[in-house]
């Protein structure tokens, strides 16, 4: 149990990262005098630096245990915020967010690992969402009580306390996580390189792939970026009125998380739930372009469904664990892993670059966040269709 409390503590500062920005926009585009492109980057580059470091975190896991590869990964988070907090300008709040993703970016994967290690392959979704969906709470942090810090104390000030916390993080994880035996592989793809061959080479993953992509990066990039400009500018909240949006959708998100594990256990079958998550999902995305401009209510609740429905995270990650060789496990959850994160970081980039454009262009913010939100739904609906034909379960298990 002190183990559990201990990664979920660390994996709560990862949500955290990930969704504050949303709150501390407004802010930090004008003290560090950022447009919405590069505030589109600042937010993409922690998503870029957490996937980017997947591969050898990966083969760390592997190679060298969960505990030494997540503490010392974390204390490049705690450096990270440290430069967040004293950020003058683009730069270095590029360079700020890129090393917090870095630091986070064995938090996760180490705890997944340690799932599947300890864990028969049939309990990995069960264990996956309940602590993907008591994690999410740390998207509840960066929300109306990171709202409220800021008022209160700045943004700056705000980022030094979340410094010394994610420093206590780290000395947890050091000395209290334990590494489960090593395995050596016997066929000769104990390398990082071969092992992501290996992985790249099983062909039922290329079907999981698109949705992997999609499903969480344009969740994400709604709860982390757009939620609060899309109530501020289109329907007028205030900082606080944008905080308890964003932490509706927190709690929405955590609550779907959390209900996704009895959900697969009633079908037997993760495919068959990440499909009606992702139904759900798609269609609220499309009611959004269609009616959020309209009706703030409507807004509202489209935006918690999303939140509820659209955390199918854990669902398809433990479907693409089915087919992990026993020896590949740390490599191939990171490698499913950096496929979420790189979509997270390019759709937010790309959307960054749209919302720009557009406001260039003249377009009202109606039609700005009713066409962006648009392109989420279509890009769900896409994936879904080629995940269709996916197999639930390997033809002969490979472990």
């Amino acid at each position: 149990m002190i183990i559990f409390a201990t990664l979920l503590f660390a994996y709560t500062l990862s949500q955290f990262f990930r969704a504050f920005l949303a709150i501390v926009a407004g802010d930090l585009s004008r003290d560090l005098g950022l447009d919405s492109a590069q505030l589109g980057a600042v937010s993409a580059i922690w998503f870029a630096a957490f996937a980017l470091a997947q591969f050898p975190v990966g083969y760390a896991l592997d190679r060298y245990g969960p505990r030494r590869t997540i503490a010392y990964t974390m204390i490049i988070a705690v450096l990270g915020c440290g430069l967040m907090a004293a950020a003058t300008g683009f730069i270095s709040a590029l360079a700020a967010m890129a090393a917090i993703g870095i630091g986070c970016s064995a938090i996760l994967m180490g705890s997944l690992y340690l799932f599947a290690r300890n864990h028969a392959a049939e309990k990995f979704a069960m264990f996956t969402s309940l602590f993907i969906g008591f994690g999410a709470l740390g998207n509840l942090l960066g929300a109306t009580p990171l709202a409220i810090a800021v008022e209160l104390v700045g943004w700056r000030w705000s980022m030094t306390g979340i410094t010394a916390i994610t420093a206590l993080s780290a000395l947890l994880c050091f000395f209290i996580l334990r590494d489960p035996e090593r395995i050596d592989a016997q066929d000769g793809s104990g390398g990082m390189i071969a092992g992501l061959v290996e992985i790249a080479s099983l062909r039922t993953l290329w079907l999981i792939l698109p949705i992997t992509f999609v499903s969480y990066a344009v969740v994400i990039a709604t709860r982390s970026l757009w939620i609060a400009p899309f109530f501020a500018q289109v329907h007028d909240y205030s900082v606080t009125a944008t905080g308890n949006a964003a932490l509706l959708m927190a709690i929405t998100m955590s609550i779907g998380a959390l209900a996704y594990a009895p959900l697969e256990r009633l079908f037997r079958d993760t495919k068959r739930t990440a499909v009606i998550g992702s139904v759900v999902t798609a269609g609220a995305y499309f009611a959004l372009a269609a009616f959020g401009a309209q009706s703030a209510a409507a807004s509202v609740a489209l935006i918690g469904l999303i939140g509820a429905a659209g955390l199918t995270y854990g669902v398809i990650m433990a479907h693409a664990r089915l087919f992990f060789p026993r020896h590949l496990i740390g490599r191939g959850v990171t490698f499913m892993n950096f496929v979420f994160i790189s979509g997270a970081g390019i759709i937010q980039w790309a959307s960054g670059q749209f919302i720009n454009a557009s406001e260039r262009a003249g377009l009202d913010a109606g039609e700005r966040y009713a066409t962006l939100y648009g392109a989420f739904g279509l890009l769900v609906a896409a994936a879904l269709v080629i995940y269709l034909f996916a197999p639930a379960r390997p033809y002969a298990r490979s472990d």
